[in-house]
């Protein structure tokens, strides 16, 4: 109805419980970096297999420098337009 899990949308919730929990724990900088991470590993998958948008996918090697940096540019590379 309304609220259909998906397998993708199944995993969003689970990385977000985990995110929760993590987010409590005092050392969770670090943790939720790495979570956001995964999180956006995951999207860029999904999407770029959706979309075709096959130059997103250099996104994971801009994950070396953090998610500062692999966000925006994902951000920048998805908005392009596709022909």
């Amino acid at each position: 109805m309304g609220f259909e899990l998906t397998p993708l949308r199944l995993c969003w919730l689970v990385l977000t419980l985990i995110g929760a929990i993590v987010g409590l724990r005092i050392e969770a900088p670090d943790a939720n970096a790495a979570m956001a991470l995964m999180t956006l590993a995951i999207w860029c998958l999904a999407e770029t297999t959706v979309r075709r948008n096959w130059l997103a996918l250099l996104t994971f090697p801009a994950m070396i420098f953090g998610i500062g940096c692999a966000l925006p540019f994902y951000l920048l590379l998805r908005s392009r337009r596709i022909v």
